[in-house]
């Protein structure tokens, strides 16, 4: 979806891989983060991504640890933390990556010294995009020898309701003919402004529609799909 978010996004990511730089993209659970940054590096940086995910709170070990399966390096981890970090800089300068580190809001100021540690090497040849929610911001932002090397920050937020009504009728067919005030009543009640949320009841609205034999959405078919989604009945 070429949002307002996700163009930006892309100019962004061409800047911060021109200048071989850090940036972090924040914000809430399912704006559109990872989404827009994958699709801005499929066509900006196909052959040089590097991505990296943390699903608890990682430790710097944990970092060399990950770092050494994306980037494919081989052989037997080093038992020393000095001899990994010198592999891995030996590795990351053979030639330009953009590390993506997503769920980046699990990871302590410790483990953000570390990415901070690796770019500022000057062997490596990299760029770092950090992708996260609230946290991730804070802990960037609150510590200047970290936020002084961000070269973009760039917040996701909910769409508003101008930009759903624009949005969402491109998002899928369902949408494409829908009254635009049965759209704005989906998105009141389920919606949000939210991508993941308009993805989950996108896919439930098709479900119901062939379901109760429609061609149109309407506010019973909602009904239908919102008790789906609530686990409630309307």
């Amino acid at each position: 979806m070429a949002t307002d978010a996700l163009m930006a996004t892309r100019d962004n990511l061409a800047d911060v891989i021109d200048a071989k730089a850090m940036m972090c993209v924040h914000g809430d659970a399912g704006v559109g983060k990872t989404f827009s940054v994958n699709a801005s590096l499929r066509e900006l940086a196909p052959d040089t991504v590097c991505r990296v995910q943390f699903r608890a709170r990682p430790t710097p070990r944990d970092i060399r640890y990950t770092l050494f399966d994306a980037l494919a390096v081989g052989g037997t981890p080093p038992p020393k933390p000095i001899e990994f970090d010198r592999l891995l800089k030996a590795v990351l300068s053979e030639h330009f990556r953009v590390l993506v580190c997503d769920e980046a809001q699990w990871m302590s100021q410790e483990c953000f010294e570390y990415w901070r540690h690796l770019w500022d090497d000057r062997r490596t040849d990299i760029a770092i995009v950090f992708v996260g929610g609230g946290d991730c911001y804070q802990v960037l932002s609150r510590e200047p020898m970290l936020s002084s090397r961000v070269y973009v920050w760039q917040e996701f937020r909910r769409m508003t309701p101008a930009q759903v009504l624009r949005v969402i009728p491109a998002f899928h067919t369902v949408w494409e003919n829908t009254d635009p005030e049965i759209i704005g009543f989906a998105d009141t009640h389920a919606g949000h402004g939210n991508f993941r949320s308009w993805a989950k009841l996108t896919a439930h609205t098709v479900r119901a529609l062939a379901r109760l034999d429609r061609d149109r959405v309407d506010q019973e078919v909602l009904g239908w799909v919102f008790a789906k989604m609530s686990g409630r009945s309307s």
